[in-house]
């Protein structure tokens, strides 16, 4: 039955939705079925800037370093460097506009500057290498590339010719001069901006693809619009419930920004929802569990979000308790499940901050899922309940049927807020939906009688050993119960007898080593025997990621599958 946490939350959303209240539904039809949508939320992303833009034009917003910059001054430098792409470049309604840059100042410019020029927000991958960012530039069709100087320098030193004029900018320098080369190029105040509707193109993000070029997500105003609300309201009903139990937010909400912007969690829900919430962003170039600390405590930042090592690296940290992270209420995770004890103990450890976790996806411009506070606590393994009003949530066989509660099926998503497609590549667009527009996220889960979702695995990454399905998360979260573990991945091994095999490959943490032997008598008192792992390799290196700071799952599979057939073929 609902929790007390789950009925408060109720309570909250009936409070802020609804006639009269401060966000009203209506219907919109898509893909044959009569959609919710939020009816009172901006048609596009520049009406969005410039609203709450003025309403907070003297808060601070961004936070780089010494540079201290309030939503006003964003939203001039924006409104210049959409001006100088209409009349200094040329830029036509619907044109791709790449950035390639780390997380800075000019990167939040340039991604409105070309939403309010008109322009489509191609977001590239700033940890690619040359030769993939090329990739993402000549799959998108940008006619305008605005990249830092290391992201230019892998361009150039690719040698391919992908046709977009590069621009550089200097991150190093004050926003105005680092955007000189743009605004240098033209525009002024008498520049006319075209107006930009719910249906007009707004981004395409590039999805954390393991094997081959990354297809590029593309979606509408009204997508990431509503999407972004989605959040708003989530955190509105949220904030009810605190001022209605007395313990109402107080100062200015803010954010420490270790997530890349061209990830959707650091676009959506933490970068766009800042603008209505008047949240302050506080920039980190590189994660380091002891310097975000120091900013949590400096800047007294009250939420945190990044992958789950993240915060459980601050919670072991041997400095922890000399930096006070009280005004920290919450520790967000996505990407990846917590193992059940990490839940616990970050609730316990981090100075009164509670644990949540989000699931949503690049083409669902982030919403999807949330799991939080005492909730979290309760159902660790779970990603929570779909997120109201937006999200209808099914699980769903291969031909799109809707299956009953509690059967192991794939996790879909139907919502206004979804992606419409993957740039040039109608083959993958049409099977990444079903005939009634639910999106196939390629995740096995299941739901229970609460309406949570529990995530067994990627839909065709079970391990089935002898007709038993095994869980790699489940192994995974056994693994991690290790004090001495810092990383781990499992997978399946081929194996004439039984098909398959559960294999692992652990990196230990500096000095903690424990051996083979004494990590399978761990696990042998916590799973089936069937569930234990037949091979277990040591890593000395950090295992390898994605874009997003995922670990490269589909890569380590098949890495240790040829390590696995080439000491087979050697014994």
């Amino acid at each position: 039955m609902p929790s007390a946490l789950d009925q408060l939350i109720e309570q909250g959303l009936d409070a802020v939705i609804g006639e009269g209240k401060m966000f009203q539904l209506g219907t919109i039809e898509k893909y044959g079925q009569t959609l919710p949508v939020i009816a009172n939320a901006p048609p596009s992303l520049p009406f969005y800037f410039a609203y709450f833009c003025q309403q907070h034009a003297a808060v601070e917003f961004i936070i780089d370093g010494d540079e201290r910059l309030t939503f006003g001054d964003v939203y001039a430098r924006a409104t210049d460097f959409a001006r100088a792409l209409v009349d200094g470049f040329g830029l036509a309604k619907g044109d791709r506009v790449g950035i390639a840059m780390r997380n800075a100042p000019s990167w939040v410019v340039a991604y409105m500057g070309t939403l309010m020029a008109g322009g489509v927000a191609t977001l590239l991958n700033g940890w690619w290498q040359g030769a993939e960012l090329v990739a993402g530039i000549e799959d998108a069709g940008c006619r305008l590339v605005v990249a830092d100087g290391p992201r230019a320098g892998r361009i150039e030193a690719a040698g391919i010719d992908h046709g977009a004029e590069i621009v550089v900018l200097d991150l190093t320098l004050p926003i105005a001069e680092a955007i000189a080369p743009v605004t240098n190029r033209g525009g002024s105040a008498d520049t006319q901006l075209p107006m930009v509707i719910g249906d007009d193109l707004a981004t395409i993000l590039f999805t954390s693809g393991s094997t081959g070029q990354s297809k590029g997500a593309f979606s509408t105003h009204r997508g990431v619009v509503q999407g972004t609300f989605n959040y708003i309201i989530q955190t509105a009903g949220i904030v009810h419930v605190l001022t209605m139990t007395g313990n109402p937010p107080s100062g200015q909400a803010s954010t420490l920004l270790n997530v890349p912007l061209f990830h959707v969690t650091g676009e959506v829900p933490v970068f766009l929802q800042s603008f209505a919430i008047g949240r302050k962003l506080v920039l980190m170039p590189k994660w380091d569990a002891e310097e975000a600390m120091r900013l949590i405590e400096k800047e007294k930042i009250t939420y945190f979000v990044g992958v789950p090592l993240m915060s459980y690296e601050m919670l072991i940290h041997p400095n922890r308790d000399k930096y006070d992270l009280s005004s920290c209420k919450t520790f967000a995770a996505g990407g990846a499940p917590r193992p059940k004890d990490h839940v616990d103990r970050l609730a316990k450890g981090m100075g009164g901050g509670l644990p949540v976790l989000g699931y949503g996806l690049t083409e669902t411009n982030g919403i999807g899922c949330g799991n939080l506070n005492d909730n979290y606590i309760a159902k660790p393994d779970s990603t929570g309940p779909a997120s109201k009003p937006l999200v209808d949530l099914a699980i769903i066989d291969d031909a799109g049927n809707v299956l009953p509660q509690g059967q192991i099926g794939e996790v879909s998503i139907r919502s206004i807020a979804n992606f419409e497609g993957y740039w040039g590549n109608h083959a993958a667009t049409e099977a990444a939906f079903t005939s009634d527009g639910r999106f196939r996220t390629g995740d096995l889960g299941y739901l229970d009688e609460d309406g949570y979702l529990f995530i067994v695995d990627r839909k065709k990454d079970i391990i089935i050993r002898g007709g038993e399905n095994i869980s790699c998360p489940e192994v995974e979260s056994a693994i991690y119960g290790h004090t001495a573990i810092a990383e781990c991945s499992v997978f399946g091994l081929p194996d004439e007898r039984l098909g398959e095999i559960v294999g692992a490959v652990v990196r230990y943490k500096p000095g903690e080593a424990v051996g083979e032997e004494s990590l399978r008598t761990f696990l042998a008192e916590r799973l089936a025997a069937f569930k234990c792992p037949a091979v277990i390799w040591e890593a000395s290196e950090q295992l390898p990621v994605l874009g997003t700071g995922k670990l490269d799952r589909v890569g380590i599979r098949k890495a240790y599958r040829e390590r696995y057939e080439s000491e087979k073929a050697v014994a």
